[in-house]
């Protein structure tokens, strides 16, 4: 009789099974997009004449102003209308450029979970609110201390803690609609284009319709995301007006966020 032996198989390099490679950690990545928001030249000058807009509008308030209008309040007013329409540019663009310029084929590649890249956008972008928010109330703060001195008055300090923080969310509510419509439509000229309609236009339309139609009146806080965010603007805020706006940040922000992240994931990346 025979013996039979058995011999272990012989595992090749291609027969191996391959290892699941670890994740790139989420604090990589958002230091990655971080730097991928300032290191190109459109956002080069974008940031640049956000600059600009702040060195021209300290001595402007305190060269045209009356005296008795210079005040802490007026430099943050001032900064803070053409900062609302530039700072979301930067988080606009960083989704958008991954399409426009065709980056999103490295970016999916490297990490293939889309969510987690725009989640890392999302976060920068906040960041870049924030930072935006703090340099404007010490740039405010800076024109405010000079421009008193120059005219030989006391400081003015006439914004409070809480208004502070309202004119802060009230910023960031403008990234959170920039970065929206860049991830619904994730072009940057569609994108820059209904950026300027939400913000510039559709305001003025809504008003006048808010004063030709009474029914539109009452509904307007409700379904009007500009309109709900005139208490942050003014500093106060009563229960209504935060169910308010929650309603129309529902309504503007997160359903058309939702339903594009949703078409994010599954589109072919070309």
């Amino acid at each position: 009789m025979t013996a039979t032996s058995a011999t272990a198989p012989v595992l090749t390099r291609s027969s191996r099974p391959a290892r699941a490679s670890a994740p790139v950690p989420f604090g990589r990545l958002v230091g990655v997009e971080a730097r991928k928001m300032f290191d190109t030249r459109s956002s080069f000058w974008l940031l640049a004449s956000i600059g600009i807009v702040a060195l021209a509008a300290v001595p402007m308030v305190i060269a045209f102003q009356p005296t008795d209008q210079i005040t802490y309040s007026m430099f943050v007013n001032t900064l803070g209308y053409p900062w609302s329409l530039l700072v979301p540019m930067v988080g606009l663009l960083s989704v958008t450029g991954e399409w426009s310029q065709r980056g999103a084929l490295t970016t999916f590649a490297l990490v293939p979970r889309r969510g987690r890249v725009i989640g890392a956008k999302a976060v920068c972008a906040t960041g870049v609110v924030l930072a935006a928010m703090a340099l404007s109330f010490a740039a405010s703060a800076a024109g405010n201390v000079v421009g008193a001195a120059i005219v030989g008055i006391d400081p003015v300090w006439d914004v409070t803690l809480d208004e502070h923080l309202f004119l802060s969310l009230f910023q960031t509510i403008g990234m959170a609609a920039a970065f929206t419509l860049a991830v619904v439509l994730r072009s940057s000229p569609a994108a820059l284009v209904g950026y300027f309609v939400f913000a510039l236009v559709i305001p003025g339309l809504s008003s006048a319709l808010a004063s030709a139609q009474e029914w539109f009146r009452d509904a307007a806080p409700w379904v009007d995301l500009t309109y709900a965010q005139y208490g942050l603007q003014s500093g106060s805020m009563s229960a209504e007006a935060w169910a308010q706006l929650g309603t129309t940040t529902v309504l503007w922000l997160v359903i058309p966020l939702v339903l594009g992240m949703r078409r994010l994931l599954q589109v072919e990346i070309r």
